[in-house]
This record gives structure tokens, sequence and C-alpha cells, in this order.
């Protein structure tokens, strides 16, 4: 016999008629209504979640079990940690041994650990005897300079072809990929020439600061990154910001750059990096010696500085990319910055 469904005055089926129908075919009502099918499946997927468990990797859970094949993993594990540590932490530890060990110890016995002791008047001849502090606040200064043009350049440029979105932008931006293609050596002689005699300015920039800014922020491949990065930021965060009344300013400062922490932390290491171990631009633009960084500097003083002074230099030199990436290490590794962007 069929009974007619009763409905609510939503128009839904009410739980009565769920049971009547479950009890027609043979089942439980509380089986048959949503909540008993939950609890009836919820077991079925425990068995097939215990099933797959820890048998997604190279050694299942069973293998595991093993005590043998526990101990060989572990064992192997452990072999693996100490060749990574050797390979990415070994070559900076032994610069900071030698960078406070006497010369003759680091020629005859460099693996020794201090068998003579240590020389901490390394570091400082390598600070004022040989002004490492000038080159360093040198290399600081072009660091900074660079890492700001190149943020400048790459959020404005992307923040126009993402979110701004021109009736030309994707010439633009198919114009930026295409410079991706243009080996770096090939514009070395018109970049200099540009540089030498900049348009508009009428005085050279050779020997200035803003020789190696200014050049630094055509980076094709920041603009691509942050492009590509605003393309996937919600654009209801932005409809709502217009609709509110912001302007275009006001988008790309107040809401925009705040959600871009994480790429702004990718832009930031990789020009900042890219700056400090840049080598040859600053040696043909910088003649000054006073002026040139320690990427210039320190080859040109190699011959004629004490080693173990010159290994507490190069120890120096690395002090800055260290730390700059410990700082914006949760940055570059996550993707943190999104999270109450577009909230429901």
């Amino acid at each position: 016999m069929t009974y007619p469904p009763t409905t609510d005055g939503s128009g839904r089926a009410r739980a009565g008629t769920t049971a009547v129908a479950a009890g027609a075919r043979g089942l439980a009502p509380d089986v048959a209504s949503p909540a008993g099918a939950a609890r009836v499946a919820e077991p079925v997927r425990k068995r097939k979640a215990s099933q797959f468990d820890g048998g997604r990797g190279y050694v299942s859970a069973k293998d595991w079990r093993n005590p043998r094949v526990s101990a060989t993993m572990k064992v192997l594990h452990t072999i693996l940690l100490v060749v990574l540590f050797v390979v990415g932490i070994g070559p900076m530890l032994l610069l900071a041994k030698f960078a406070i060990t006497p010369t003759q110890d680091i020629i005859r016995t460099p693996l020794a650990i201090f068998p003579h002791g240590m020389r901490w008047a390394n570091v400082s001849e390598a600070w004022n005897d040989v002004h490492i502090s000038r080159y360093f606040l040198n290399t600081i200064w072009l660091a900074a300079g660079s890492w700001f043009v190149q943020l400048l350049v790459a959020t404005t440029g992307g923040y126009v072809i993402s979110v701004l979105r021109p009736a030309w932008g994707k010439i633009i931006n198919g114009l930026v990929i295409a410079t991706l293609f243009v080996p770096s050596v090939v514009l070395l002689v018109p970049l200099y020439l540009t540089i030498l005699n900049p348009p508009g300015i009428g005085t050279s920039l050779i020997n200035s600061f803003w020789a190696v800014w200014l050049p630094a922020g055509a980076s094709a491949f920041n603009v691509v990154l942050m492009t590509r990065f605003f393309d996937s930021l919600p654009r209801e965060v932005f409809e709502a910001a217009k609709v509110d009344g912001a302007s275009s300013f006001r988008l790309f400062w107040s809401v925009v750059l705040p959600m871009s922490k994480p790429i702004l932390g990718v832009v930031s290491v990789f020009a900042t990096i890219a700056s400090w171990k840049d080598f040859l631009w600053p040696m043909l633009v910088l003649k000054d010696p006073d002026k040139q960084p320690l990427s210039v500097r320190l080859p040109a003083i190699a011959s004629q500085t004490d080693l173990g002074v010159f290994l507490a230099s190069l120890a120096i030199s690395t002090l800055i990319p260290v730390v700059f990436f410990l700082a914006f290490q949760r940055l570059f590794l996550s993707g943190a910055g999104l999270g109450g962007a577009v909230k429901g």
C-alpha cells in the first residue's frame, strides 16, 4: 500500500514518512534515517581507513612491526639525516671554525679541532684592518636598495596585471614573460651604455648605488611570481572593497598587500640573496673600491690577506643571508597569511 508523502512547511518529507518507507523495505527505521545511515557507515569507514593507514609509504605498517625491519629503517634514517646535515650545514660550520683558527693550523691540520687554540684576532683584523666593515655596510645598502626597488616594481606590476586588469594587461604580461627567455649576459652591454648615459638625466650613474638599484628592479621573474600569486587571491574580497568605496591605491595598500605576506617573504629572500652574491654587475659599474660590496672586494684582497683573516672575512659575509633566511623562513616555506580573508 502506498502512502502519500507528508511534508512540513518547507516542503521536505517528514521523518515519519522515511520510517514508513524503511519499514516497507524491511529495514529498521533508525538505519534508514540520515543519522542512522551515518552510524552504520562509520564502522565501515574506520575499517577501510585502518586497512590503508601506514601503507602509503615504501614500508607498510605490518613491516614496521617487524623488529628487524624497524631497526634497519631507523638506522637508514639516521644515516640519511647525518648525510644531509654534513652536506647542508657542514661547509658553514667548517668556515666558522676556520674563521677563529690560526693560519698554520688551517694549512697543516684543517679538520683538527683547534689543536693550538682559537685565534679570535682573525675576526677583529678582518673587520678593522682589512676594512670589511666598510664593504659590509656597502653590501647592506646595495641589498636594501635592490630589495626595495624589486619589491616596488614586482608588487605594483603584478597588481596592475592581475587585479586591475586593464585592456592591454595581457599584452604587457606576455612581453614580461618573453623577457625571461633573453639571457642576462646579452643585456650587459646595452644596460651598461644606458647607465653610462641615462636618458633624461644628463649625468652618468657610474660609481653610484643607483647604477645597481635601478637595473635590479627590472626583474621579470618577480613580476610573474607576484602576478601568479595575486591571481590566486579571492576576487570577492576585491569586489567587496570596491563596493565599500576603496580606491585603487587603498585596495592595493590595505587589502592586497596584507594578504600577500607569503609571496612578499619569498621575493624578499630572492632579492636580498641575489643582490648579496652579485659580482659581475657591481664590478662593472662601481669602480671606486670604497663603494664596492663584499662580493667584489673579497676576491680582490684574497692574494694579499692572511688566510685565517680572509676566511674570517668570508664568514662575516655569510651572516646576513643566513639571518635573513631564518627570519623569513616561515613566510618562505608556508602559505600563511590567507587565513580569514574569506569566511564561510
